[in-house]
């Protein structure tokens, strides 16, 4: 089976998160998504990061009517920091008949080469690339590699901190969020302050 993984804090998961996933399992030529949930990304404030179970939940939440899309909570078993490079190695020994690749967004394929042994997950994974907007200039050696697939997506603009901005604001911003998503975030008054 060919799994995409699809890595984000997911704080809030929202609907631009599942536009580009479900695109993935439709349109690519891979059988599942995995939406794999990371814990404290060591670059970004833990004052704004909801504990790795409520989002974790919020991505249950948001997938379970998407048969071909799982959340994953593999990185939590992991030591942190979370290196890409060790998740993909644990996953294919613990999964040995499955081919694991990658999903990400352009503005991360700009600055793959900076990744921990990056030419070791080129080497054995195929990473599916989705468009976004940046300033970055383009990594072109990196886009022409054999292992990389430059897939036709929409371009989803939402961001996750425009989402908790926007609620602690008191805005309505329920038409970004899946429902039960919306419903689980208010209901525990989450990002409020």
């Amino acid at each position: 089976m060919k799994i995409g993984l699809y890595f984000g804090t997911y704080n809030p998961i929202h609907v631009g998160h599942l536009i580009i996933a479900n695109h993935m399992a439709e349109f690519a030529d891979l059988d599942q998504i995995w939406m794999v949930v990371t814990p404290h990304n060591p670059l970004k404030k833990k004052a704004t990061l909801l504990d790795d179970h409520h989002r974790l939940q919020m991505v249950y939440l948001a997938t379970e009517d998407y048969p071909k899309i799982k959340p994953s909570d593999i990185e939590f078993k992991l030591p942190q920091p979370n290196y890409t490079v060790i998740t993909l190695a644990h996953l294919q020994e613990k999964n040995p008949n499955h081919e694991f690749s990658l999903i990400m967004g352009e503005d991360n394929l700009k600055t793959l080469h900076k990744w921990r042994n990056y030419e070791v997950i080129l080497e054995n994974h195929d990473i599916y690339v989705y468009p976004r907007i940046s300033d970055e200039p383009e990594n072109i050696e990196l886009k022409s590699h054999p292992k990389i697939h430059v897939i036709d997506a929409p371009i989803v603009e939402i961001s996750s901190t425009f989402i908790r901005n926007s609620i602690k604001e008191g805005k309505n911003i329920q038409p970004l969020l899946p429902p039960k998503v919306w419903e689980y975030i208010d209901h525990n008054n989450f990002y409020k302050k």
